[in-house]
C-alpha cells in the first residue's frame, strides 16, 4: 500500500477536532476571511483557481451556510476583503485583488451579506486582518467590532487556511491573551469552512519566487499551527434552535 505524504503528516502531527455547538447564552461572532473572487472564483485573477476545486467549493458552501445562520439570528459578522493598490504589491505573490476590481469583491454566493445590517465589511491590504484593521487614528475596526458586539466566541472561516486565516488567528489570540479583546474567550477555526490554494511542485519548479504549495498538506499545517497557538479546530458547527431567528 502506498502511503501519501499528507497521510504521513497527519499521522505525525494529528489535529484534535471537535464539534462546536453555538448556544443562545454565548455571544458569537463570525469572521469571513477573503472569500473573494480573486482567490476563489475560477479564472478571476492571478491567484484564482484555474479549474473548479473541491476544497474551495466546500469552503464557500459552508461559509455561506454559517453566514445565513448568523444573519438570521442577527449575530455579528465581519468580512475581510483583500484589496490592494496597484503600486503596492505583496511579495512574493503577483498582482492580485486590486481595489476597485471584481477580484476584491465577495464571491457571488456571499454578495448578499453586504446588504445585511449585522455585517461589517473591512477591506485590508495585508495578509493579517487584525493588522489590516488599524486606521490612521490608531483605532482598530476588528477590536472595536469585538468590544461593541461583546463577542465571546469567534468563529473563523475563509482563505487561505495557512496564510491569511492563520495570520489573523495568531494575532487575535495574542491580543486576547494580552487582554485587548475582552470579553473574547474562544477562537474557533472551522476546518471545512477554510481552504487554501493548490500549487504543486510540478508547477512551482517553472515559476520564479513562488514555492510549492500542495493544497491538502498546507491546509492541514495551517489548522495544526492555529491549534498550537490556542485556537479550537471544529470539524462541525451547529446552533441550538438553528431554525429560530
Amino acid at each position: 500500500m502506498v502511503i501519501k505524504t499528507v497521510d504521513l503528516l497527519k499521522n505525525e502531527i494529528p489535529i484534535e477536532e471537535e464539534s462546536v455547538v453555538i448556544t443562545e447564552d454565548i455571544k458569537a461572532g463570525l469572521v469571513l476571511v477573503d472569500i473573494i473572487n480573486g482567490f476563489c472564483t475560477v479564472g478571476a485573477g492571478n491567484l484564482a483557481p484555474r479549474e473548479p476545486n473541491r476544497q474551495i467549493s466546500e469552503m464557500i458552501d459552508e461559509s455561506s451556510r454559517l453566514a445565513r445562520a448568523f444573519c438570521d439570528k442577527k449575530l455579528p459578522v465581519l468580512a475581510f476583503l483583500d484589496s490592494h493598490q496597484p503600486d503596492k504589491l505583496e511579495h512574493p505573490y503577483p498582482s492580485h485583488c486590486i481595489t476597485g476590481t471584481d477580484e476584491s469583491n465577495l464571491v457571488p454566493a456571499l454578495r448578499w451579506v453586504e446588504e445585511e445590517p449585522n455585517v461589517t465589511i473591512r477591506r485590508k491590504d495585508c495578509y493579517d486582518g487584525y493588522i489590516g484593521s488599524f486606521q490612521e487614528d490608531g483605532s482598530n475596526v476588528f477590536v472595536d467590532w469585538v468590544k461593541n458586539n461583546q463577542v465571546q466566541l469567534l468563529l473563523v472561516v475563509g482563505v487561505c487556511t495557512d496564510i491569511c486565516v492563520l495570520d489573523f488567528v495568531c494575532s487575535t489570540l495574542s491580543a486576547k491573551n494580552r487582554g485587548f479583546l475582552n470579553p473574547l474567550k474562544d477562537v474557533v477555526v472551522y476546518s471545512q469552512g477554510c481552504a487554501t490554494f493548490d500549487f504543486p511542485l510540478s508547477m512551482a519548479r517553472y515559476t520564479k519566487d513562488i514555492s510549492p504549495h500542495p493544497q491538502e498538506l498546507m491546509h492541514h499545517v495551517g489548522l495544526y499551527m492555529a491549534k498550537g497557538r490556542g485556537a479550537k479546530i471544529a470539524k462541525e458547527v451547529s446552533f441550538n434552535n438553528l431554525n429560530k431567528p
